[in-house]
């Protein structure tokens, strides 16, 4: 009985070993996270079956300290913003606050849905979905705050400018062809996607956040025209909206997503 539980112990240390060898590649990804490279201590005094539970109760602690870890997502300060002209304070502290209810929400269902033991429930099925729509929501937010803020125009020796010019024709025609995107009726996101495959530069609408999307396409430039983003300052003027959204591009950013 003894030689058993010692090889189960043994069987059960090996896995969860190799689990946390393996989110340990993941967080080393990941900020490098530090992981121990040996978290057991065996007491000289305890008894081998009392050794086995103390590392192998150990290792769960540091797995499931890892897990909450890589799954726990935080919000981005944007607060550099404040100040932009264009966009008031209050519309943007608003924005702000609604971004970290999709950062929480992420990390709630991921949670959620790492804790739930059968896969095949209704209420599963239903998280999983909704998943997609609030991880979208946040990474998006992140990547339209991320290109705001700046004040030079696309500076027109970068591979950006010359991409537009030989796609489009001009970047006023591109412009105009972002623009169209973003007024179409409805809320969602315009994005100039870059095609990878391809080179390809394409204008999109994203409905909402999470319908739209081009498969392996990269985001280069992201526009909120949801009514939270202008409708607070702007009241229905989209347009007023999108001439200050142009006015504090980021170029320097999108040039750069561009050349990654």
């Amino acid at each position: 009985m003894r030689i058993f539980i010692f090889a189960l112990l043994s069987q059960l240390q090996n896995s969860i070993s190799a689990q946390i060898r393996a989110f340990a590649v993941m967080a080393r990804s990941w900020r490098k996270l530090p992981i121990p490279s040996r978290i057991c201590q065996f007491a000289p005094s305890a008894t081998l079956r009392q050794n086995h539970r103390i590392c192998v109760g150990k290792r769960v602690l540091q797995l499931t300290l890892l897990i909450s870890t890589l799954t726990a997502y935080t919000p981005k300060d944007y607060s550099n913003l404040l100040g932009m002209q264009g966009f008031s304070d209050p519309l943007l502290q608003m924005h702000f606050k609604l971004y970290e209810g999709y950062v929480k929400n992420s990390t709630d269902l991921l949670a959620k849905l790492k804790s739930m033991t059968d896969p095949t429930t209704y209420e599963y099925g239903a998280l999983k979905r909704r998943f997609g729509w609030e991880f979208d929501g946040m990474r998006l937010h992140e990547l339209y705050f991320g290109n705001l803020g700046g004040k030079a125009p696309l500076d027109k020796g970068s591979l950006l400018y010359q991409a537009i010019l030989s796609q489009f024709g001009s970047f006023e025609k591109w412009k105009k062809d972002f623009i169209a995107t973003g007024t179409i009726r409805g809320i969602g996101w315009a994005l100039l996607y870059l095609d990878r495959e391809q080179g390809q530069l394409i204008n999109v609408w994203i409905n909402e956040h999470d319908t739209g999307h081009l498969a392996q396409g990269y985001p280069i430039l992201i526009m909120d025209v949801f009514e939270h983003a202008y409708m607070p300052q702007y009241g229905l003027d989209k347009g007023k909206y999108i001439d200050a959204f142009f006015s504090n591009i980021d170029w320097s950013v999108v040039a750069k997503r561009y050349s990654q």
